[in-house]
């Protein structure tokens, strides 16, 4: 429904758009990288497990593979039997990590990559965690996760109607979704280990966009039982439902604050969508000044210090506003953008592909490709 509600704020707003606006273009500046040196790790899953952890530690921006000579750490182990050890020492040979994780040589590997960026760096890492998002890989919209870098994908719904909407929780252990189901939009909640699904949030009209508290606890999202398409916090076991906006306009697209006191969301009370913020608690939604004439799906960052979204500009792009002070800035050509765990990474639509994006380095990479329409992207934290 946060599609549907995007592409109808368009369809009638579109005349209201200021012509004159430009984008901003961002700078990038390369930041500072931990050199490394990565020895082949040993075991029967060995080659497989050292391919996967050279590509997380680069894909960090804060690690470079880099050849012995330059690097001031050294990286070994061993992969095989459902188990991984792993070692990284310093130049003078004395260890700084060393741990064993078990499981798949994908997963082990993931989880020391993140281990090793934050030992070395002091900054959270991202190769542990999932995402979801939207194909019509099927023929309909259905939802699909994956591992961050677009391994693992695998058809989590097989509605055979319309799934959009997918919010991951903070944990990666559940996903909420927009579905039609029923014949109308309803939200419904997925256990991701046991696949139980419930449909939580069925008020009559419509129920969609659902967004994640910090902790898990609550979900905000848009319901229209009162008859207009208003933003609402209810538990995330579909119980308590608290109104927090009065507007004549279409509220959607919610994102919380890292603290959980604060949502930033997209409505168009004013005329094209806009950007605003409001109490977690309710009270009147504040105006973000962001450049941009149409503004909508804001991502707040987990450290708290930036805002991505869609801007219109053109065409779409992805926008970034350091809410700390500062103009809006673009950092590439899309939709539906969504901060991982580093604060430092995106992901986002490019209509074909979803598109893994340093906003530090302006490294591109494309992760998901060959799905058809790819849309929607949410990241796990």
């Amino acid at each position: 429904m946060k599609r549907l509600l995007k592409l109808l704020l368009l369809t009638v707003l579109a005349g209201s758009l200021n012509a004159q606006e430009e984008a901003a273009t961002i700078t990038i500046r390369k930041g500072e990288a931990t050199n490394v040196a990565l020895k082949s790790l040993g075991g029967a899953d060995g080659a497989a497990a050292t391919k996967v952890l050279q590509n997380d530690l680069q894909l960090s921006g804060v690690i470079n593979v880099s050849v012995p000579e330059r690097a001031s750490y050294t990286i070994s182990g061993t992969a095989g039997g459902g188990s991984l050890q792993g070692v990284v020492v310093d130049q003078r040979g004395q260890t700084v990590l060393q741990k064993s994780y078990s499981g798949d040589s994908r997963r082990a590997s993931h989880l020391f990559a993140d281990d090793i960026v934050e030992t070395l760096t002091g900054h959270k890492g991202i190769a542990s965690s999932k995402i979801a998002f939207v194909s019509t890989r099927s023929g309909r919209k259905e939802i699909y996760t994956a591992d961050y870098d677009g391994a693992n994908v695998r058809q989590l719904t097989k509605d055979s109607s319309i799934s959009v909407a997918p919010a991951l929780s903070p944990d990666g252990s559940r996903l909420a979704y927009t579905g039609y189901q029923s014949g109308y939009a309803d939200i419904y909640l997925i256990d991701l280990a046991s696949g139980a699904r419930n449909r939580i949030i069925k008020f009559p009209g419509t129920n969609s966009g659902a967004s994640f508290s910090p902790d898990g606890s609550r979900l905000a999202c848009t319901i229209s039982k009162d008859g207009n398409p208003e933003l609402y916090v209810i538990g995330a076991n579909g119980s308590g439902a608290r109104r927090l906006t009065r507007t004549r306009g279409v509220e959607s697209s919610p994102t919380w604050s890292p603290d959980g006191s604060e949502l930033i969301y997209s409505s168009d009370e004013r005329g094209g969508p806009q950007l605003y913020r409001i109490g977690a608690g309710g009270g009147s939604g504040q105006l973000i000044p962001t450049g941009y004439g149409y503004c909508t799906e804001p991502s707040w960052s987990p450290d708290g210090k930036k805002l991505a979204f869609t801007a219109r500009s053109g065409g779409f792009s992805i926008a970034v506003k350091d809410l700390q002070g500062g103009a809006s800035q673009i950092v590439g050509a899309g939709e539906d953008p969504a901060w991982g765990p580093s604060s430092r990474h995106l992901i986002y639509s490019n209509g074909t592909n979803l598109i893994l994006l340093d906003t530090q380095s302006g490294r591109s990479t494309p992760i998901v490709t060959g799905l058809g329409k790819v849309t929607e992207p949410t990241w796990s934290r």
